[in-house]
């Protein structure tokens, strides 16, 4: 089987295939000099996987863009695919992310400005859930360093009446009626940049990324903008778990694909400097659900000065699993073992924002 893994830069997409995980090769620039913050490999159905793009051009604006082929061909979804309505009062800068739904043919996509849309056709068409735009507290969300970024989508793995999703700024909100109404889930994360006395509010954290394992739903593992939680009640409340960590702030956090209790972060200094800790590059890994953690750096840059985006880092469904690491600096790190050590199997591209992963 083929591994195909997709790195999302600010100028295009390469794709990276292997048979072994040892050698790769790349192909790209896809959607050259255009920023591409989301991508997804969706091997779902009979058919040929099918490859996204999440791009997005000064000139074009925003296309969500597909391929049958493994790139050698792509086709644009009409109009870009995903576009507010007349009267919306809001044109999409960026699509931060593109994610496969329960069910056949369902894909969903994220956006700054902070809005969420579906596709029942496998992402050739995509509708505004207008229920979370509509959402009173929409108004007052923020927008974090980066951009207004809808970076989570996490649909139920049985219940396609079920989502969790998460944006920066605004905090993590869940649907049970298929989109129409939709519920704040932020008790107990902390929003650090508030004043004293007002720093648990119902929404308005900056959540830099959220996950889970399908096996367990109801355990959701949260990167904070200044915080490592979990949630053992699909985020009804949230615990830290960032003790034993060098720092707390971080933008990805990955879940272990046969493992649901073994959880991954890339700790970064925050404030004093947004490079690894020391400037050491370490994957932090606990096997017991946060209570716990171990870093891994065999094979990592040292020192290392740049950091790991929301996106930037992702598993592949092998045993032992396989996890990869997208720097700033245009390289990619892969593990073979788990995330215990790692090789740089691509280098010198520009900066590197997503990366996504599928066994064909």
């Amino acid at each position: 089987m083929t591994t195909v893994l997709l790195v999302g830069t600010r100028k295009g997409q390469w794709v990276g295939r292997s048979e072994d995980r040892a050698t790769w090769e790349f192909s790209g620039p896809h959607h050259d000099m255009e920023e591409v913050y989301s991508g997804l490999v969706d091997a779902r159905g009979e058919g040929p996987p099918r490859i996204f793009a999440g791009a997005s051009s000064m000139w074009l604006g925003p296309q969500v863009r597909w391929s049958d082929d493994l790139g050698a061909t792509w086709q644009e979804t009409p109009g870009g695919g995903v576009r507010f309505p007349d009267g919306a009062g809001a044109s999409v800068e960026r699509i931060w992310q593109i994610v496969p739904g329960t069910g056949d043919g369902v894909v969903w996509a994220g956006t700054e400005p902070g809005a969420v849309w579906r596709s029942e056709d496998r992402g050739e068409t995509f509708a505004l859930v207008e229920g979370l735009w509509n959402h009173p507290h929409r108004g007052q969300w923020g927008a974090g360093f980066g951009g207004q970024a809808f970076h989570t989508i996490l649909p139920h793995p049985t219940d396609p009446e079920s989502v969790t999703v998460a944006i920066s700024t605004g905090g993590v909100y869940q649907t049970l009626d298929g989109g129409q109404t939709w519920e704040p889930r932020n008790k107990g994360i902390r929003a650090d940049f508030l004043p004293e006395g007002q720093q648990y509010p119902e929404f308005g954290q900056c959540v830099h990324k959220v996950t889970r394992h399908p096996s367990r739903p109801e355990r959701l593992f949260l990167q904070n903008h200044g915080g490592v939680y979990r949630s053992d009640d699909e985020g009804g409340s949230w615990t830290s778990i960032a003790d034993g960590l060098p720092s707390d702030f971080g933008f990805p956090v990955v879940v272990h694909p046969h493992r649901p209790d073994t959880v991954y972060v890339f700790p970064l200094g925050g404030g004093a400097g947004r490079y690894p800790p020391e400037a050491k590059a370490r994957v932090w890994r606990s096997d017991d659900a946060g209570e716990s953690w171990t870093p891994y750096d065999a094979g990592l840059p040292d020192p290392c000065y740049v950091a790991v985006m929301r996106d930037a880092m992702c598993m592949d469904s092998h045993d032992p699993a396989g996890l990869y690491l997208g720097g700033r600096n245009g390289a990619v790190w892969a593990s073979t073992d788990d995330g215990e050590s790692f090789t740089e199997i691509v280098s010198d591209l520009p900066d590197v924002m997503s990366l996504k992963v599928g066994v064909v």
